[in-house]
């Protein structure tokens, strides 16, 4: 009798390298990081114990180690102060603003890494969300001159990718209008394409001190029950010259990770958001499961949904684990 066996191809390790579909690397990752106003600053998120709020000079040391494991991709968030925030969000594109002072040291020191930016107003509203606020209702149109501000501010501050997060229609292509006017032509743009009005977010929201003091972001962030949606705004988003589409949440939305990369031209982003990381986290310091074989098989899975780039909390961790060291939580 003549049957197939698949196990041949399995009998060991050389060979299931050999045949091995997808494979991961470092470049493929991203480092989302924390940024803080101040010096000598390093506070752990609570509820998402592998990530920190960092001053500038520990955010330096933080990158230097991630080089030297092979990560050169980093997507910088700013931790604002209170007292900073207004209803307009001014502060996300004044002169004195500790985030773009900061990206332009960084870029100063690290000529050769990528970095990447949040183009939202809710780490600067008063309000909390990522549009305008009037009368309890997000303004679309009105939001969006806030966000070119905004965008042209962080792409003099020398960003080369910028992330639009806040989900307003037609926000790309008033951003690469500006961009372009303004001179900034070869500024990137990373558009949340499918970012999902998810439960996953509250660790972030934690790390930022950024969510809503009011009502929720349903107006604005996709329902998580559509996927054919997401189709629709992929297609406004590469109309409007978009240069990578993402899809937030990552490990939850893998169908639409692979639903946009066999249908799309650009290059896939998918975020590993803060919520999916601290569930495996909490999971394997309670002994249920192993962090060294369960957090690189969750960064596989995504990677072989169709993202071509991940921003992970786990970045690091994976690149260590690549270089063959033991990672623990």
């Amino acid at each position: 009798m003549n049957i197939r066996r698949p196990r041949r191809n399995r009998k060991n390790e050389a060979t299931r390298r050999l045949i091995r579909e997808t494979n991961l690397n470092t470049e493929r990752l991203i480092m989302p990081l924390f940024l803080m106003d101040g010096k000598n600053k390093k506070e752990q998120v609570a509820s998402l114990p592998v990530a920190y709020r960092y001053s500038l000079d520990h955010l330096m040391n933080e990158i230097e180690e991630c080089i030297a494991l092979g990560i050169s991709n980093f997507m910088i968030f700013p931790a604002v102060s209170e007292s900073l925030k207004d209803r307009i969000a001014s502060y996300s594109y004044a002169e004195d603003n500790f985030y773009l002072i900061a990206a332009t040291k960084i870029k100063e020191r690290f000529q050769d890494i990528t970095l990447i930016s949040d183009v939202a107003m809710d780490p600067y509203s008063s309000d909390g969300h990522d549009g305008l606020v009037k009368d309890g209702e997000i303004l679309n149109d009105e939001t969006l001159p806030i966000l070119g501000k905004m965008s042209v501010a962080q792409a003099k501050a020398g960003f080369d990718i910028l992330g639009p997060s806040d989900m307003m229609d037609g926000r790309v292509g008033f951003i690469r209008e500006a961009l372009d006017e303004a001179g900034f032509t070869e500024t990137s743009i990373m558009s949340y394409t499918a970012k999902y009005a998810s439960a996953m977010y509250g660790p972030f929201r934690d790390a930022l001190e950024s969510a809503p003091k009011s009502g929720d972001k349903k107006t604005y962030q996709m329902d998580p029950a559509n996927s054919r949606e997401a189709l629709i705004e992929a297609e406004l988003d590469t109309v409007e010259g978009a240069d990578f589409l993402m899809v937030k949440p990552a490990l939850h939305y893998l169908d639409i990770i692979k639903s946009l990369s066999d249908q799309f031209e650009l290059p896939i982003a998918a975020y590993h958001v803060s919520g999916e990381c601290a569930m495996l986290i909490a999971a394997c310091q309670r002994g249920w499961l192993d962090y060294q074989k369960a957090m690189p098989e969750v960064l596989t899975s995504i990677h072989r949904a169709g993202a071509k780039a991940i921003i992970s909390y786990f970045a690091k961790d994976y690149a260590r684990y690549m270089d063959g060291q033991q990672v623990n939580v």
